[in-house]
């Protein structure tokens, strides 16, 4: 059984990795069938992508924690799509579907005849969502693209690391694949979008989804602040480029980050720090001030915060309405209070795994129709059977 508010639609997996299969169990969360369509004998890549894996129940290697992350909520079947039998299932399934998601190069399935005008042919409602790097069209159609390269050439790495002339400079990635995580965001949003106008007008419609258009999107302030100097924003390390103070700042014990985000923040920060008089210096009177004078106003509060601990840090901070928050270390994160009682901790258990398999939960909180969490992440293949047995025809309700 499944519930939430997408319960009753029906997504075919084709993708793999993170930014499809990440937009698949958002949907999964919110109560869609979704069925994972895998490599016989190996799956989606990501299984292999570890250490750390999981231990299976006689004591070998599983699958990656990597593969657990992005695949919750699906089915696995195991198709050889580039055969004639595995492809003729997979247009079965399509048939009964109402979203498919793939993210093969531009062009790549429709040798298969799996491709959006194909499978349309077929069933007119469905809604096929590509995901590629570059788009369907443009002269980097053909061309592959990875989270990574894409931070590059999307301007990211080069806004984020410290500046030019400090230890460490260079230009650096964001820690997780940020860029297929909204990727996965954006393809889920715009499926959304067009099963409400499916659901209105009986249509379905193709979804271009590239992850070089939305790390350019990701830029947000910073390409605006382009458009509006002229100027190309450079690597500030942890400072914000349009507000300050808003960074980490040193304590006795390790980092506190503090994110003023107007005027009377700041003198009530000042006050804080037993220094109101930092609060009225004109040199720190606005943001703009403040950002002139970034460098003097760093060290004037560094030197004040290093003399605390943190706990005590935000402690006063809080308590004068200050935003701020420690630097936490991953086992930290889920340490947190909040953490555990926002439960963002899910445990599922697999038969074929020695423990529960354990993922982070979905932030989406829905008062009428909350996210269920009702399949761990597959074992491969492990609904083959059940699924190609129905011919595509039945759905979960």
């Amino acid at each position: 059984m499944t519930h939430g508010p997408l319960a009753g639609v029906r997504v075919l997996d084709l993708s793999r990795v993170l930014a499809g299969p990440w937009a698949t169990q958002t949907l999964a969360d919110l109560g869609a069938d979704v069925i994972k369509i895998e490599r016989p004998g190996t799956g989606d890549d990501t299984r292999q992508w570890g250490p750390p894996f999981t231990t299976r129940a006689d004591g070998s290697p599983g699958d990656a924690a990597y593969f657990l992350c992005a695949n919750r909520g699906k089915k696995s079947v195991e198709l050889d799509i580039a055969s004639p039998e595995g492809s003729a299932a997979v247009r079965r399934l399509a048939a009964d579907c109402d979203v498919l998601v793939e993210n093969f190069k531009a062009g790549g399935l429709k040798k298969y005849g799996l491709d959006h005008a194909s499978l349309s042919a077929i069933n007119p409602r469905l809604i096929y969502c590509s995901i590629t790097g570059f788009g369907q069209d443009g002269p980097r159609a053909r061309q592959a693209g990875y989270d990574y390269m894409i931070q590059a050439m999307g301007g990211l790495m080069s806004i984020t690391g410290q500046p030019d002339g400090t230890p460490g400079a260079e230009p650096m990635k964001v820690g997780v694949a940020v860029v297929d995580l909204f990727t996965g965001l954006y393809a889920a949003n715009a499926i959304l979008a067009a099963l409400l106008h499916a659901r209105a007008t009986g249509e379905g419609q193709h979804i271009d989804i590239a992850l070089f258009d939305v790390q350019a999107a990701m830029l947000a302030n910073q390409a605006t602040n382009f458009f509006v100097s002229g100027v190309a924003p450079t690597r500030m390390g942890n400072a914000h480029p349009n507000l300050a103070p808003y960074q980490p700042f040193p304590c006795t014990d390790g980092m506190v980050v503090i994110a003023v985000g107007n005027d009377g923040q700041f003198r009530q920060l000042c006050a804080a720090l037993g220094a109101p008089d930092l609060g009225t210096d004109p040199r720190f009177a606005s943001n703009a001030d403040r950002i002139a004078h970034r460098a003097v106003l760093t060290a004037e509060l560094s030197s004040l915060t290093a003399a605390c601990d943190m706990a005590g840090l935000m402690s006063r901070l809080e308590a004068a309405g200050v935003p701020c928050g420690p630097v936490n270390t991953v086992d930290q994160v889920f340490a947190e209070s909040q953490a555990a009682h926002r439960g963002l901790v899910v445990e599922q258990t697999r038969p074929d795994l020695a423990a529960p398999v354990r993922t982070v939960a979905s932030p989406i909180r829905l008062s009428r129709t909350p996210v269920a969490y009702d399949r761990p992440p597959p074992a491969l293949g492990a609904d083959t059977d059940e699924v190609l047995r129905t011919g595509g025809a039945g759905r979960d309700s």
